[in-house]
C-alpha cells in the first residue's frame, strides 16, 4: 500500500513539474508577419527557424525568399522585407545609403565541386584560378579524364560569388563562357546532372549530389573552415533597416541563441556564438 501511495505522489509532482522552458516560449500569442529575402546559404536556417516558431505562433507568418545577397541588401534597404539576407559583410556605402544593421549568425566556407563521378579528388589554388580563367579547358590537364571543363558560376548579386572571386581566385578572371545559376540549390542541380561541370557552393550545401576537391592537399569541410586550415570562408549575416524591434528582434535573438545554433549546425555551417 504505501508502496503504491509512494509512486502515485511521485507520478502527481512528475505531472506537475513545469515544462521544460524553450526561446520559442518568446513567440507565444504573437502575431503579425515577418518578411526575409536575400542569401541562398541562409535558407535552409531561415525555413526551419521559420517552421518552429510558426507553429508555437499561428498567428505568425514568416516568408523566406532567395535572391542573392545584393537582393537582400536591396529589399531590406527599400523596406520590401524585415530582413535581407547576406553571405558577405555590408560594405559602407550600402550602410550609409540604408542605415543597415548587421547580425552575424554563421561561419561558412565556400568550395569549388564537381560531379560526384568526375575522378579529381584534389586541385591547387592555381589550379581552381586557371580553370576559372579558362586558361585549363580539359580534365586531363589536372588528372582526369579527356573531357572539355564546363564552367558554372553565379551573378554578381551573390554573397558566396563575391568571396570566391575575391579569396579563392584572388579577384582574378571568371571565363565569359562560363554558365550562370542563381543560387546554391541551382548550382548542385547543374553540377549534379554535368560529368564534367565545375563551379562552387557554401559547404553547407555539399551532399552527396556533388563532390568538393580538396584544395592544397585540405578538404573543404566547415571544421576545417573553422580551424583556419581551409581558407575560403565567410560569415552569413541577417540585416535590418535601423535596430529591429517585435517580432523582427526575437527572430534574430532566436537564431543567434542555442536553439538557432544548434539549427545552424544542422545544416552544416558554424554558429558564430
Amino acid at each position: 500500500m504505501r508502496k503504491t501511495m509512494l509512486l502515485l505522489i511521485l507520478a502527481v509532482a512528475f505531472f506537475a513539474l513545469p515544462a521544460q522552458a524553450s526561446e520559442l516560449d518568446a513567440f507565444a500569442g504573437k502575431t503579425g508577419k515577418i518578411d526575409i529575402a536575400g542569401g541562398t546559404a541562409h535558407i535552409p536556417v531561415m525555413k526551419e527557424a521559420a517552421k518552429r516558431i510558426m507553429q508555437k505562433a499561428p498567428g505568425l507568418r514568416i516568408t523566406v525568399a532567395g535572391g542573392g545577397s545584393g537582393v537582400g541588401v536591396q529589399k531590406v534597404g527599400e523596406g520590401l522585407v524585415d530582413i535581407g539576407n547576406t553571405g558577405r559583410a555590408l560594405s559602407e556605402a550600402e550602410v550609409a545609403k540604408y542605415g543597415l544593421k548587421s547580425f552575424a549568425f554563421a561561419i561558412d566556407g565556400v568550395a569549388a565541386v564537381v560531379h560526384p563521378k568526375n575522378p579529381v579528388n584534389a586541385l591547387t589554388h592555381q589550379q581552381v584560378q586557371d580553370i576559372f580563367a579558362g586558361k585549363i579547358t580539359n580534365w586531363k590537364q589536372v588528372g582526369g579524364r579527356d573531357a572539355a571543363i564546363h564552367l558554372y558560376t553565379r551573378d554578381e548579386a551573390s554573397g558566396t560569388r563575391e568571396v570566391f572571386w575575391g579569396v579563392m581566385l584572388k579577384k582574378g578572371q571568371i571565363a565569359p563562357s562560363a554558365n550562370v545559376v542563381s543560387s546554391n540549390g541551382a548550382m548542385k542541380s547543374a553540377l549534379s546532372g554535368d560529368m564534367d561541370g565545375i563551379g562552387y557552393v557554401s559547404i553547407g550545401h555539399i551532399d552527396q549530389t556533388i563532390k568538393a576537391p580538396d584544395l592544397d592537399g585540405v578538404a573543404p569541410t566547415q571544421d576545417n573552415a573553422k580551424s583556419g586550415k581551409y581558407p575560403v570562408l565567410r560569415k552569413l549575416y541577417m540585416n535590418t533597416k535601423g535596430e529591429p524591434t517585435g517580432v523582427v528582434a526575437a527572430f534574430i535573438s532566436y537564431i543567434q541563441g542555442p536553439e538557432g545554433a544548434a539549427i545552424t549546425a544542422s545544416d552544416g555551417y558554424i554558429p558564430t556564438k
